[in-house]
């Protein structure tokens, strides 16, 4: 179910369902994607899981402004603060709570969302602390689908970076109209460092700030050049089935209640004696 598409007096019939905002991006994505393609990625997956879970999830329009400012070397890219970005998302979360969503799923499209989008829910979980049944949930599609993603035998990077065989990938399935894949050629760079790995090719172990002009001429990673419809199809069924399943646990999470304390009787305070 869309939320855009339901007139207001519904919402109450729908309201303990799970609510699932995705979030994408407008920013350069090398010379050969297009610059929306973290949001065409997110709303695909959001689209396919929306169909998998039918009545148990309500499903928002895709935000597609995002913290983009390491890709403001390259022309195109929209950003805003990640200040602004988390209070408008603390807004939207405040939104669905006070409309009676209590299980909310952030869907994410975009790395440089992750840190505000986790300052947005974690505030906003505080002023709500008393509220036992309210879930706020925050997941990258990449993270949630890491290992069925990897399973693919045909992807040669298993990790995502930008740009890069998997990004493509998928836009070569979705919109092959806007992939120029004579053009695709992403970074590879080696580097001394056994805990940053500043082409993406695996996660590094350190937070290392760059702007990604300092890094890629192209503003791509990795080797796009290897992607292929077929790859991308197998992304987007790897990522809207571990979505879909994320969403059907979130439906049933019961409450978590304080737990007792584990002190046994030798711990227990012991009453005076006579």
């Amino acid at each position: 179910m869309d939320l855009g598409e339901c007139r207001w007096p519904d919402v109450e019939s729908f309201r303990t369902r799970v609510a699932v905002l995705p979030l994408g991006s407008l920013e350069q994505h090398g010379h050969h994607l297009p610059l929306l393609t973290d949001t065409f990625n997110c709303s695909e997956i959001a689209r396919r899981a929306r169909l998998e879970v039918e009545d148990e999830a309500v499903f928002l329009p895709i935000l597609w402004i995002a913290v983009s400012e390491h890709h403001s070397g390259f022309p195109g890219t929209m950003s805003v603060r990640s200040t602004v970005y988390a209070e408008l998302l603390e807004d939207m979360v405040e939104s669905l709570i006070r409309a009676g969503f209590r299980r909310i799923l952030l869907l994410n499209a975009h790395g440089g969302n992750v840190i505000p989008d986790s300052v947005a829910i974690y505030d906003v979980q505080l002023r709500h602390a008393d509220d036992a049944g309210l879930w706020l949930v925050l997941g990258s599609w990449w993270s949630i689908a890491a290992e069925q993603i990897a399973a693919i035998e045909s992807l040669q990077q298993k990790e995502v970076s930008h740009a890069c065989e998997q990004e493509t990938s998928i836009m070569l399935r979705l919109r092959p109209d806007l992939v120029d894949l004579g053009r695709a050629s992403g970074a590879t760079i080696p580097y001394p460092s056994d805990f940053y790995v500043p082409d993406f090719s695996k996660p590094s172990r350190i937070d290392v700030p760059r702007r990604l002009d300092q890094l890629s001429a192209t503003g791509a990673f990795g080797s796009p050049e290897l992607a292929s419809a077929e790859k991308g199809e197998a992304i987007l069924a790897a990522a809207s089935g571990e979505v879909a399943a994320l969403i059907r646990e979130i439906a049933r999470w019961p409450q978590i209640r304080p737990a007792q304390a584990g002190a046994n009787d030798s711990d227990a305070p012991r009453s005076a004696q006579p």
